[in-house]
């Protein structure tokens, strides 16, 4: 089941709710620094590993990034591939990572990592799994959202990080995600952790705008982490977003909920949009009153960035 998460997560400032979860939030931080560690496996000498992760919970872009690095390596002739820890509430990004790429997935990510090595992999990109023990990656990147940022700061239950911010100078390399906002302030607050981070911003760019007309009137859903970002990428591309809906992450729709949108959508007389990745959750209705709108992954600082994809073969 997928829950939406709690908006006093992204309050600029903790509120009661926040507080009041507090205790919890610290037990499971203490918990997580007391357990016994498992030893990392280092037995994949022959396949390079890029964890693309977070420690926000949900909507930072791993999913387009780890795209985007697969088609970086793609073009230098580099054989690389995806790797997904098996959840079923996530069918939809293993669709999109299939249909862009090789994609192994297994309810042990160290098991999907081996698979990929038999078949002759160079490079394998784990969309997600940084707070995995388990392995010891050569590449971590830990992505945000530039929207979201980190919400109120605190970690779960009490707001939405699963680890503490200080903990990303463990990790180096920071990537920023969305429609390049707010980017002084979060560089500042990253820097003043670890002079040291190497940040990289990248902005979400429609590719196929040309299909939507510009004159009218749309109702934007999506049942993603980020859709404060899908609508802001909608309206600063002139589209005219009248209302947008939410749902949860990975929310697996019912044909009532699509009912209910186009019923919305006559009354408010709008066309409707959502996302790629809403899209495969969306196929098995076979609807043509809703559009999709398919976007890529720019990297602004994209030379800095395949220096440190670069790396891991020194």
């Amino acid at each position: 089941m997928n829950i939406k998460k709690p908006k006093f997560w992204d309050y600029k400032e903790p509120n009661f709710l926040a507080y009041l979860f507090f205790p919890i939030s610290y037990v499971l931080q203490l918990l997580n620094f007391l357990k016994i560690k498992i030893t990392p496996v280092n037995k994949h000498s022959k396949i390079k590993t890029i964890c693309v992760g977070n420690i926000y919970l949900g909507g930072t872009g791993k999913t387009s990034l780890s795209l985007k690095i697969n088609k970086i390596l793609n073009e230098k002739k580099i054989k690389s591939c995806f790797i997904k820890k098996d959840y079923l509430s996530q069918l939809d990004e293993q669709k999109i990572l299939d249909k862009y790429g090789k994609l192994f997935k297994s309810g042990q990510r160290t098991d999907a990592i081996t698979q990929a090595e038999k078949n002759g992999y160079e490079v394998a990109i784990l969309d997600d799994g940084l707070q995995d023990p388990s392995l010891n990656y050569d590449l971590n990147i830990v992505c945000f959202n530039d929207l979201n940022w980190i919400g109120n700061g605190l970690t779960i239950p009490s707001g939405p990080l699963r680890e503490n911010l200080k903990n990303i100078k463990k990790y180096a390399h920071v990537f920023l995600n969305g429609n390049m906002e707010n980017l002084n302030d979060i560089k500042n607050a990253i820097l003043e952790i670890d002079p040291n981070i190497k940040i990289y911003v990248g902005k979400y760019v429609p590719l196929n705008l040309n299909d939507f007309d510009k004159n009218n009137n749309y109702l934007a859903f999506s049942g993603i982490g980020n859709h404060k970002t899908f609508v802001s990428m909608l309206k600063k591309n002139n589209l005219k977003v009248i209302k947008d809906i939410e749902f949860p992450d990975h929310y697996e729709y019912s044909k009532n909920d699509i009912k209910k949108i186009i019923s919305i959508s006559k009354d408010i007389n709008c066309n409707i949009i959502t996302t790629e990745k809403d899209f495969y959750r969306l196929d098995k209705f076979n609807l043509d009153q809703i559009k999709v709108l398919r976007s890529d992954l720019e990297i602004i600082n994209e030379n800095e960035f395949l220096e440190t994809l670069t790396m891991i073969y020194e």
